[in-house]
Order: structure tokens, then sequence, then C-alpha cells
């Protein structure tokens, strides 16, 4: 006999859906077996928590289990035997609107609600409901876009599309990827929100990139041509002479590429770095400069 899904999830049977999708989340997120590699037992307790969430994250299949119409397992339980059953009566006397004859004539009035009532439910269709799922990219898959996998709880697999340019935190629907409709419904949505992981050198502002390079003095005093990383890869870039630490360039349209709008642009913020190891030549070089422009001052004061 399969466990309690209650107890499995850890919640109280008036629970709501929401607390019950809550409690599920907490859950998946310490056992799943991504996060839990070579844990036998986690992962059999993932599969526990999925199962239970499968029947009672439902809200149809919910309300059939608290009714003991399906059991722990989803299956179905045997239907109850009634004094009519031994009567002769039909066997299945609460299937059809007859079975209320019990209470009522068939020219009753309550008899005529509870035929209604029970046409108007077989005809109810139902959407089925939206799942929600975490994703965690690169920083530049979530830039570039990239195609990705989502691990659901039963083990199978969601290929999800990542465009160009997502965002921390936002939510990529999946229209008819989440849980069947009932009756002939339409399914749900899968519902995946992106978390992007820091990058150890680009950092985001809008749809621009911004980026800290290091400069040796001899190209900050003379100008020339570095290396620079883009989102793209690698490009070269001119540096003026006597640029100042702090100094910011642009590189026009290599920020954020989206389909709907303007690429963006990379800023490249200039920070000047003396060599490692002491150049007593440099020392010298700079000693006498201090010294020939003290010179020049005094003059000039003079």
């Amino acid at each position: 006999m399969s466990d309690d899904p209650y107890k499995v999830l850890g919640v109280a049977r008036d629970a709501s859906q929401n607390d019950i999708q809550k409690a599920y989340r907490k859950l998946a997120k310490k056992l799943h077996p991504d996060l839990n590699p070579g844990n036998k037992a986690a992962e059999d307790e993932f599969k526990k928590v999925s199962a239970a969430y499968e029947l009672v994250g439902d809200a149809d299949k919910r309300a059939r289990f608290d009714k003991g119409e399906i059991d722990a397992s989803g299956a179905e339980t045997p239907k109850r035997e009634y004094y009519r059953n031994y009567a002769g009566g039909d066997a299945d006397s609460y299937a059809n609107a007859g079975g209320y004859s019990d209470f009522a004539s068939d020219d009753d009035l309550f008899s005529s609600m509870f035929r209604r009532s029970s046409t108007s439910r077989s005809n109810v269709r139902m959407r089925g409901q939206d799942e929600h799922y975490k994703l965690a990219l690169d920083f530049l898959d979530a830039v570039n876009g990239a195609s990705r996998q989502v691990t659901l709880p039963d083990g199978s697999v969601l290929d999800v599309s990542i465009p160009a340019g997502t965002r921390d935190g936002q939510t990529l629907r999946l229209r008819g990827k989440g849980s069947p409709g009932f009756n002939g419904g339409e399914p749900g949505d899968a519902l995946v929100e992106v978390e992007i992981r820091p990058h150890p050198v680009f950092t985001r502002k809008g749809d621009d990139i911004q980026v800290e390079l290091q400069l040796p003095l001899a190209d900050a005093v003379l100008g020339g041509k570095i290396k620079v990383p883009t989102i793209d890869g690698t490009v070269t870039m001119t540096v003026p002479k006597w640029s100042n630490s702090g100094r910011t360039l642009r590189l026009k349209g290599k920020g954020i590429k989206r389909a709907d709008t303007l690429p963006g642009d990379e800023y490249v913020t200039l920070k000047i770095m003396l060599p490692e190891k002491p150049d007593p030549e440099l020392e010298k070089l700079v000693s006498e400069w201090q010294q020939g422009t003290g010179a020049a001052r005094h003059d000039t004061e003079a």
C-alpha cells in the first residue's frame, strides 16, 4: 500500500493547493537526483514525493482521493455495494440520474435537478494545471541564447529554448507542456523561471555589457591596440594615449542582441596596472621624469 500523500509531503489534509505546491518544491529541491548524485535513498524519497504531488497536487485527483474514489497509488478503488445490488436493481445505481430514485421519483423536482447536474458534469472540460520549474543558466547562455533541458519529477525531460537576452528571474512559458486537461480540456503550460549564474568578467546593465580591463602602463601612456573580451569573443580595441584609470571606452553593438530591439553596447573601464615585478629602469625613468617636472615647476614659479 502506498504512503499517505499528505504525510509524505508533510501537509495537513485541508492544506491549500498553493501550500501543497510549496511543500513539494521545498522537498524536490532537497531530494532531486541532480543535487544528490549517487544517493539512492534520496532518489527513492524523491520518487515518493513526486508520486504524492502527482496525486494531491492535481485538484481533480485530490478530490477523488479524498472521496475514496482512488487510492494513494492513484488506482481506482472498488465500488461500494448498496442494498439495491441485492434486490435486483441496477448494479451501478449511482452512475446516472436514475440512481437518485431512492430519494425522489422521476417526476420529482429534485430528480430533475440531479439529472441536469449529472449531465452538466459529464460535459465540463477543464484546462490542465500550469507546472512551475526552475532552470539555472550560465551568463553567456542567457545573453546569447541556448537550448537546455529541465528534468521533470517523473524523470522525463523538457526541452527549453532560451531566447537571446533572457534576464535573471524571467519566466519562460512553454504552452501545452503542463498537466493534461480534464475531460478533453487543453493542457496547462510549463512555466520555467530562469536563474542566471554570475560571470567572472561580464556584468549586465539593461542590454549593455560592462567590463573592467587591466591596462599596462605603457599602453596607458603611449596608447595602442589591445585585446578585449566580449560576449561574442575577443576583439581588438584602440586605446588613446594618456588614458587614465577609470576611463570608459565604448564598443558599439557589442552588447546583448535581442530580436525585438537594437543591440546594446559594451563599456570597457580601464584599470592601469604596474608590472608584477619591480622594474629598476622604470623606477629610474619615473624618478628622472619627476625631477624634471619639479625643476620645470620651480623655474615657472621663479
